[in-house]
């Protein structure tokens, strides 16, 4: 053994054990952690609770739609846009507008942090998203619905589902 204490070549922990251990240390840290993907069923249940059924106008099957198609029903999508926005939860929330990311100058109409709409519980996706249904464009204010929910039969999102 030299004067360092450790003879050459000699790891006292090697190095894939080490980055083992960061990456699990890492994973505890993430909010992917917590993500939850819902059955249609479940959040037509849960989006009921919350009031969304007559909301603005809007069934339940819209909302389901809007969902299904924004996230595929997974409370911690979150998409990554061109311009440095990012959409986030359930109904894709954008951070250009309606909840603050990393850019503390642009509005945050919801009044809350992007990271809260990824929560499981979607108390506060519900309150974001009920907000921008308040806007003129209503549900009109999403993309995905226009394209595959608005003006359909969409009966199917919710039937057989105990509500």
């Amino acid at each position: 053994m030299d004067a360092r204490g450790w003879p050459p070549g000699r790891w006292l922990c090697p190095p894939g054990i080490v980055l083992l251990a960061f990456a699990s240390l890492l994973s505890c840290l993430l909010p992917s952690g917590q993500a939850k993907i819902y059955s249609r069923c479940e959040l037509t249940r849960t989006l009921r609770n919350f009031g969304l059924e007559g909301y603005r106008g809007y069934s339940l099957a819209d909302w389901v739609c809007l969902a299904y198609y924004t996230s595929g029903f997974n409370t911690a999508a979150v998409d990554h846009e061109a311009d440095g926005s990012t959409n986030n939860g359930i109904f894709q929330v954008n951070s250009r507008k309606w909840c603050q990311n990393l850019d503390p100058e642009a509005p945050n109409l919801c009044q809350m942090y992007c990271s809260d709409l990824l929560n499981p519980n979607l108390k506060n996706a519900v309150i974001c998203a009920m907000k921008i249904t308040q806007e003129p464009r209503g549900m009109g204010s999403w993309e995905a619905w226009r394209h595959h929910c608005q003006g359909k039969d969409l009966r199917d999102w919710v039937d057989g589902c105990d509500f």
